[in-house]
């Protein structure tokens, strides 16, 4: 399947950076997001604020159940340990990927910080679970190279899972496969509705520092 990260990057940036910060706006609306999308015969799946196709269908995020989900606040710019970006740019390069989505990631999971720890004992940059970290052989995941590879190339999968949708994708990669499997979408969790937001809003902002 086409990678939707490698093909037309720079437009698709432009593009998405308008859509990542109005779906922020939108974010109070109950299960609406504003955003369109459809997938053409390539297998690419194209996002839009504004149809002119009626290809396109209405994006919706469901609406949580167990607490209001506020938009994504802006946090503090990315302090990560030590230079990562030459890192990142050559990992997500090999998977594929948008490197500043993938520095989107990092700084929704740690904030840079390599060697963070939730209260879940998710680890690291891209906050590996022991038993995915093991999984994909990342032995240190407190090494910054360890953990972006095994963080990137668990994205990747979870893109290539669920046929290149950035949103389940994402999903995926907080709530796990399963959960995007059974609820047929986006699980209704809080914390996942949110960390989608923070993603798209991390990365429309490290794609277009102006903005």
């Amino acid at each position: 399947m086409p990678s939707l990260f490698s093909q037309n990057s720079a437009a698709f940036i432009a593009i998405f950076c308008a859509i990542a910060f109005f779906l922020v706006s939108v974010a109070g609306h109950a299960g609406g997001t504003g955003i369109y999308m459809y997938t053409d015969k390539r297998g690419v799946i194209h996002y839009t604020n504004a149809p002119t196709d009626n290809r396109y269908r209405p994006v919706k995020l469901p609406v949580a159940k167990r607490a209001h989900v506020p938009p994504a606040k802006k946090t503090a710019r990315f302090t990560p340990s030590g230079n990562l970006d030459p890192i990142i740019q050559k990992t997500a390069r090999n998977h594929g990927l948008d490197p500043a989505l993938v520095k989107a990631v990092i700084q929704a999971e740690s904030g840079g910080q390599a060697q963070a720890i939730s209260p879940k004992g998710a680890m690291g940059l891209m906050q590996l679970m022991p038993g995915t970290a093991a999984e994909l052989a990342v032995w240190n995941p407190f090494d910054p190279v360890s953990n972006i590879w095994g963080g990137t190339s668990y994205l990747r999968a979870m893109l290539d899972r669920f046929n290149g949708d950035i949103i389940l994708a994402l999903a995926a990669y907080n709530a796990g496969p399963g959960a995007v499997e059974r609820n047929g979408g986006v699980p209704p969790y809080p914390e996942t509705i949110s960390y989608i937001r923070k993603v798209l809003s991390h990365w429309a902002r490290f794609s277009n520092p102006d903005l």
